[in-house]
């Protein structure tokens, strides 16, 4: 450590829980952190050399620490939530969000309207959402405007209004759609009651709505006014509709908040799910873009707290994917099996769909940005000092030991690049060698590639398990480049991952991009070697063939197999089609020769 103050400062730090405050030297706020430790968790961005250079940056770059103690790590998890948001520190996560998705407000006013809205005004209105589209909101909408007669005007019905006569009714009044609050028409008692059914429509609970429309359509009936009463079995079956078409769930399920995570190198997307009664009532994804080593429990967390605080969740219990600590207040729930499961499951499918849908906007807009994600995820996840830019994967084609060949194809920035690809013939080896061949062409590739000083590949990949790797590394051995260029084997049954010297396989997720880019490179090498395999063998069986011809030689023979292609192709040929090539007297050899053949 060069700076005595600071050191000075990590030793006299308490071991108690809080928030600590990373300061440069013209005292501009770098990061904010919590720990249950505050010197344990302090000391240890100094006593290491990190594995990113982004934390080693920021570690050069601190001069000042500020701590605040408090009494538990949830205290210390709120109290840093609400500093980054405050203080917006340049290495912290960087909370991202679509801000234009539509919310349905219930305004706080005499005579509540209820309307859609891209803004969220703190002056004590209630905000349902957001939804992920104005067709669900208009949806919405549509179903309370069929249930309940609200206003939809812009009146200011305090009572001292009303009372004055300052309002007139408009035409929504004798349409049927509005009651007339602004005349006195109808008592602010009874809209607010209908109001109140409204927002229990809107945090899921359609039961108390479906229970009085059902006493007062019994009522009517009783009275013998069966016009209104049809009306309200209209109501009724409208909100059953909408009901059964909400709920996914167990019914019992019922005020529970979901949380979960897909994340990758640069950025996490959590997606939230509210439960009440059985049916999603919102449904949310942020996205955290990550600035330092992040984990995505440190990530869940922090969005736990900030969605909670964000939407002024309740509830008691959370499902989460993996467990975390949020105090004796909020039970976490982490499912294995049943509905809370399939539930999580649903969380994770609608965060993986909103990942997809940013990455594929980025790869149209920026193509850099995306292609630099993915080589800084493959660097990451095949644990390589540098980005892989220039990969090469080598694959041997030989059947039953017959004309064996290797390919070599060749990607640049996880893009094949096919002017590059090679294919090699096998010189020194005798029948079937996988090791051997595999050997002969690693050496003969960056023999030539040394001689010529062209750039030498980031990665090597053998289309193989240990031993084909083994004996490529013979020759990076051979030409001293070992260190020099990161090569590792995969194996075909597992898609296992070796590396030299490591006996252990490294299993990557199926679903990773990285394994996606390494699964194509191995299909791109065994489709280019294996055509060009078959293409050699029935060259050489044409070649074979013709040559046990009586009469036919060595120039005939060529003209044969630069037009016909392959033996089945000349057998099949009329003794007019070869006259054509090769003359009316050879035609008839060829011709008698196959007929003899086949009889």
């Amino acid at each position: 450590m060069t700076n005595p103050s600071l050191e000075l400062q990590i030793q006299t730090l308490p071991d108690n829980p809080g928030v600590y405050q990373y300061y440069d030297k013209d005292d501009k706020i770098l990061y904010v952190g919590k720990a249950k430790n505050l010197k344990k968790r302090v000391s240890s961005y100094f006593n290491k050399i990190h594995d990113t250079a982004k934390t080693n940056v920021l570690v050069k770059k601190i001069v000042t620490i500020k701590h605040i103690v408090v009494s538990s790590e949830q205290d210390a998890l709120l109290l840093e939530n609400n500093l980054i948001k405050k203080l917006q520190p340049r290495y912290n996560v960087l909370l991202r969000d679509d801000k234009t998705y539509p919310w349905i407000c219930i305004k706080k006013e005499p005579f509540s309207r209820i309307f859609p809205t891209r803004r969220m005004v703190k002056d004590g209105s209630e905000y349902f959402g957001p939804y992920t589209s104005f067709k669900t909101v208009n949806t919405i909408l549509e179903l309370i405007k069929e249930l309940y007669p609200l206003r939809n005007c812009n009146y200011d019905l305090t009572e001292a209004n009303i009372n004055s006569g300052k309002y007139k009714v408009c035409l929504e009044f004798h349409i049927g759609n509005c009651k007339g609050g602004c005349e006195g028409y109808e008592l602010l008692e009874n809209y607010q009651k209908q109001v109140d059914a409204i927002r229990e429509i809107l945090k899921g609970n359609f039961k108390e709505s479906l229970k009085e429309f059902k006493i007062k359509m019994l009522h009517l009936a009783q009275e013998m006014q069966y016009e209104e009463a049809q009306k309200i079995k209209e109501k009724i079956e409208v909100l059953e509709n909408y009901q059964s078409r909400s709920t996914i769930l167990n019914p019992k399920i019922s005020n529970i908040d979901v949380f979960s995570i897909i994340s990758d190198e640069a950025v996490a997307y959590v997606n939230f799910l509210q439960i009440a009664h059985g049916a999603i009532i919102r449904s949310y994804t942020l996205e955290l873009k990550k600035k330092l080593e992040e984990t995505d429990e440190e990530l869940l967390e922090l969005a736990v707290v900030e969605l909670r605080e964000r939407f002024q969740l309740l509830s008691r219990e959370i499902i989460l994917p993996f467990p975390l600590d949020f105090g004796d207040k909020i039970k976490v729930t982490v499912p294995q099996l049943g509905d809370k499961k399939q539930i999580l499951e649903l969380s994770e499918r609608n965060a993986r769909y909103y990942r997809l849908d940013q990455l594929k906007q980025i790869q149209i807009v920026d193509p850099e940005r995306h292609t630099n994600r993915i080589m800084a995820q493959m660097q990451k996840d095949l644990r390589l000092s540098v980005e892989p830019r220039h990969i090469e994967c080598f694959d041997n084609s030989n059947i039953q030991g017959t004309n064996p060949v290797a390919a070599c194809v060749v990607f640049k920035d996880g893009k094949p690049s096919k002017k590059d690809y090679r294919h090699f013939n096998i010189k020194t080896v005798e029948g079937p060698n996988d090791f051997a061949s595999m050997e002969e062409v690693v050496y003969r590739r960056y023999k030539r590639m040394l001689d010529e000083s062209q750039p030498l590949p980031q990665l090597i990949i053998i289309d193989g398990g240990k031993g084909q790797l083994s004996s490529a590394l013979k020759s990076i051995d051979d030409l001293g480049l070992r260190g020099k260029i990161a090569i590792i084997g995969i194996a075909k049954r597992l898609e296992e991952l070796f590396y030299p010297g490591d006996s252990a396989p490294l299993y990557l997720d199926k679903k990773s991009e990285t394994l996606k880019v390494i699964q194509f490179l191995r299909n791109e090498a065994h489709r280019f070697g294996i055509t060009f395999h078959r293409d050699k063998r029935s060259k050489a069986a044409l070649n074979s063939s013709v040559e046990e011809i009586p009469g036919i030689g060595e120039k005939t023979m060529l003209t044969l197999i630069k037009h016909f292609k392959s033996v089945k192709r000349l057998k099949l040929a009329t003794e007019k089609e070869i006259s054509d090539v090769v003359g009316v007297s050879k035609a008839k050899k060829i011709s008698d020769f196959y007929h003899k053949i086949d009889n």
